[in-house]
């Protein structure tokens, strides 16, 4: 994994993505409605809107600790927690502003690439908000897969657009996880389950990706866990934590590691 900084500081977007994965989402609001002034007609900046909304439930709900995901029982037997209804309603309106500002491009230039981009990352966002904060694990499982198959279009366009493939890695790799028997029927539902694809993919996001970089590695250093690569897990975690030295939960997930 490269070594130099994720996101540039300088550019307004950018700015605000770092903030909010070092925990700093007021900074980050006031980041990405700035940038919404500055650009109305940008369905990206409510798409980061959206995502800093769902990443402060994530925080306050503590649900992206890696035990979660790597002990299967403890994952599946975790309590629903109550949603911030203000943060949901927030969350829900950034995304359903982004889809509008985002068709109105499409209808002009059906392959925009950063009006593509903003509804897939809106079709991933609300497909982690229905499994991690609401616990609805099979509308997410659909949601994800239009978010994968939303990917596969921008990818066509827009091969380099890295972001696009966290969306088809998350797809396979996660539901690869599941036992044969529900593999074969998230299959007939539609859903891909390849492991090893999902991994690949991740991998490009993680190496090669913009605003879902961090998000990759997270999700990487998971799946480093549940393979125990305990080195892999480290490294990725390491490089988290000193990208984003606010975030307590990568110095946590790492300090479990020495």
């Amino acid at each position: 994994m490269p070594a130099a900084s994720v996101l540039l500081p300088a550019v307004p977007l950018d700015l605000g993505f770092r903030q909010m994965y070092n925990l700093q989402f007021d900074d980050a609001h006031r980041t990405f409605q700035a940038y919404e002034q500055a650009h109305p007609e940008d369905a990206m900046g409510a798409t980061a809107r959206a995502a800093a909304y769902l990443f402060s439930e994530f925080e306050r709900l503590g649900v992206l600790q890696t035990e979660l995901f790597v002990n299967d029982d403890l994952f599946q037997g975790r309590k629903k927690r109550e949603p911030n209804p203000e943060v949901r309603t927030a969350f829900e309106q950034a995304i359903q502003q982004s889809n509008q500002r985002a068709n109105l491009t499409l209808a002009d230039s059906p392959n925009d690439r950063n009006a593509l981009l903003a509804k897939v990352l809106n079709l991933g966002l609300e497909a982690d908000y229905l499994a991690l904060v609401e616990k609805r694990n099979l509308a997410a499982v659909s949601t994800s897969k239009k978010a994968s198959e939303l990917a596969e279009t921008l990818l066509r366009a827009s091969p380099d657009c890295y972001d696009a493939y966290l969306a088809i890695g998350v797809e396979n790799y996660l539901l690869g996880l599941k036992p044969a028997p529900v593999r074969w029927f998230l299959q007939l539902y539609g859903a891909r389950t390849d492991k090893e694809e999902g991994i690949r993919k991740l991998e490009l996001t993680a190496e090669h990706g913009h605003y879902l970089l961090p998000y990759a590695r997270l999700l990487l250093a998971v799946a480093a866990l549940r393979d125990d690569d305990r080195d892999h897990a480290r490294e990725l975690l390491s490089y988290l934590a000193h990208e984003f030295p606010n975030n307590t939960l990568y110095r946590e997930e790492l300090a479990k590691l020495q």
